[in-house]
């Protein structure tokens, strides 16, 4: 078989060892940087590349780490796995997402494993898993985060059989999977790219350092290999969708962006492949062009993360004010208001946290509202925190039985975050499993100053290389059986039901929909076409006045409630929430 490699850093020679075999390389005489050889090989075989009599490293384009980033890589047959059936794609519209980490899904984390679970979320509804990164990293526990070799997968998880699988599993059942994947930085160990070639670039810098070269000399090369890398989960995995990792931290001046060209490619990928294919940014701007369609000037991604509608809704119910909730903590339930009709918070707009003016207005006449994801609950804003603490950790079900019909019955593409659903307790911490002892202490040290800047005592922030702090952060199922989770688990399943037999909420028009609230009462209501939602996050029962007489039924509630009188006003216990049909 042919082996190539980009390797314009190697001066004079470029050795390709196989197995125990050592062949030199030839320049390609039609890429320059690129070297070939042809060597036996099959599926299995392991090799690397010296460059100028240097140690043998892994491949940059590897598509298997068997003994992780640091050893050798490994060929694969692409063509080795027989699937299941031919699938037709599930598209972005009308979806509902749930957020997964596979090394916590399941005290295994492995993809096996979870795929054993799978039927639980058909079952609920859901109709996408996006799987947090599954790139190689250090050791066997993490985030995915602090991944290298782009193009392979997490041993420990199953490596690319492993991950094949699960996809399958999961289309067996109907469901899509989203990947998340991270182009703006890679992690500090098993990271041989700047040996290679200009994989990274002093000309910007990011909290990470030396940014991924995106625009300067030989970034041709470096954003092919981001491209293809994307198009291959899509392509060998059938993959439904990607979600980009943090792509405000993209440094990338020239004027075809990288973003563009790899929604470019996307678009052209589903249309050779016939089924849907869609990106989903990860974003920091509050900025509508990032999926704003190519032909309107926008960067053409298919939906992005709100964040505006996450900090709105935890501080409405919370109360927490601190850091980046600031702004929204004012007024909360009008910050929500705000979300639910128009998306950004800040859209144009002077943010505290930043110092400075923030965002832009989104176009509401010509924006579908599937292209903003609402939620919650993620893995960062859980994770992030000094506990890594849940909402069910200070909330009653009755609070985050509101919260979930805020995200489910909203205008947004909605999104859950893993055990979510029922509740969970676990908390879901940050963890590594840095083998190097210099990095491990630098990484737990750098957690504690973090936080304890912060007001928090040192000594109460878990050990991220603590093997104690990951199993803490696995789901546990055995809470299915007890209250409040079993109602909880029911509420979520009730409410995605009325999302996918109810067409009023999966209406993308953002201009209808219609909001009430009362700051002081801490009610809010909103219209649907003919639905109307209503939460009451006060302690005690309130009044909603829903406009005159209204002739409507109770199509959910998380406490019994009658339908509104003759007055035309709704009587909501406390800490509760209701969908109605009519008036």
């Amino acid at each position: 078989m042919q082996f190539e490699v980009w390797a314009p850093q190697a001066q004079d020679r470029v050795v390709l060892r196989v197995e125990d075999d050592d062949v030199p390389m030839e320049r390609d005489p039609e890429r320059d940087g690129w070297w070939i050889a042809q060597a036996p090989a099959a599926d299995g075989s392991r090799y690397g590349f010296a460059l100028d009599g240097g140690p043998v490293l892994p491949d940059p384009r590897s598509r298997r780490q068997p003994d992780g980033p640091d050893g050798l890589s490994a060929v694969v047959d692409q063509t080795a796995h027989e699937w299941q059936a031919e699938w037709p794609g599930v598209d972005l519209p009308g979806a509902v997402l749930y957020e997964m980490h596979v090394g916590t899904f399941t005290g295994e984390g492995t993809f096996d494993a979870a795929a054993e679970q799978l039927g639980a979320l058909a079952e609920l509804g859901v109709t996408h898993v996006e799987l947090m990164p599954v790139c190689p990293f250090p050791g066997v526990h993490g985030w995915g985060y602090e991944g290298v070799s782009l193009w392979a997968v997490h041993e420990p998880y199953g490596g690319p059989a492993g991950l094949k699988r699960f996809v399958d599993a999961a289309h067996a059942l109907g469901l899509g999977v989203v990947l998340d994947v991270v182009h703006n930085h890679l992690g500090p160990a098993g990271n041989y790219l700047p040996q290679f070639g200009p994989y990274f670039t002093d000309t910007h810098h990011t909290p990470w350092g030396a940014a991924v070269n995106l625009d300067a000399p030989g970034s041709d090369d470096v954003r092919a290999y981001l491209l293809e890398s994307a198009l291959a989960w899509l392509r060998d995995f059938r993959l439904d969708g990607l979600r980009l990792d943090a792509v405000h931290a993209l440094a990338d001046h020239r004027a075809l962006t990288f973003l563009e060209e790899l929604s470019t490619a996307v678009d052209g990928l589903s249309g050779g492949l016939g089924r849907p294919l869609f990106l989903i940014a990860e974003s920091d701007l509050a900025d509508p062009r990032t999926t704003t369609p190519r032909t309107q000037g926008g960067l053409g991604l298919h939906a992005q993360w709100n964040d505006d509608f996450h900090h709105a809704l935890h501080t409405a119910l919370t109360g927490e004010g601190q850091g980046y909730y600031a702004d929204f903590a004012r007024a909360p339930l009008a910050a929500l208001a705000k979300t639910l009709t128009r998306v950004f918070f800040h859209d144009g707009t002077y943010s505290s946290f930043r110092g400075r003016t923030h965002g832009r207005p989104v176009d509401l006449t010509r924006t579908p509202a599937h292209r903003f994801l609402g939620y919650a609950q993620t893995h960062d804003q859980i994770g992030n925190r000094a506990l890594g603490d849940r909402l069910s950790a200070t909330l009653s079900p009755g609070l985050l039985a509101c919260a979930a019909a805020l995200v489910l019955t909203g205008p947004h593409t909605p999104m859950l975050f893993m055990g979510e659903e029922w509740g969970a307790r676990t908390p879901w911490q940050f963890f590594t499993d840095h083998p190097d002892p210099v990095l491990a202490e630098a990484v737990r040290n750098g957690r504690r100053r973090e936080f304890g800047a912060h007001g928090w005592a040192e000594e109460d922030i878990p050990d991220p290389q603590d093997p104690a702090t990951r199993d803490r952060s696995c789901l546990d199922r055995a809470e299915l059986a007890e209250e409040p989770h079993a109602r909880l688990l029911a509420w979520h399943r009730d409410l995605i039901a009325l999302r996918r037999g109810q067409p009023d909420l999966a209406d993308p028009n953002l201009a209808s929909v219609k909001v009430a609230y009362d700051e002081e009462a801490r009610w809010l209501a909103y219209r649907r076409g003919d639905l109307r939602i209503a939460v009451n996050l006060s302690p005690g029962p309130v009044e909603i006045p829903l406009g005159g007489p209204v002739a409507a039924r109770v199509l959910a509630a998380w406490n019994p409630v009658e339908p509104p009188g003759a007055d035309g006003v709704l009587r909501l216990p406390a800490e509760s929430c209701v969908v109605l049909a009519g008036g």
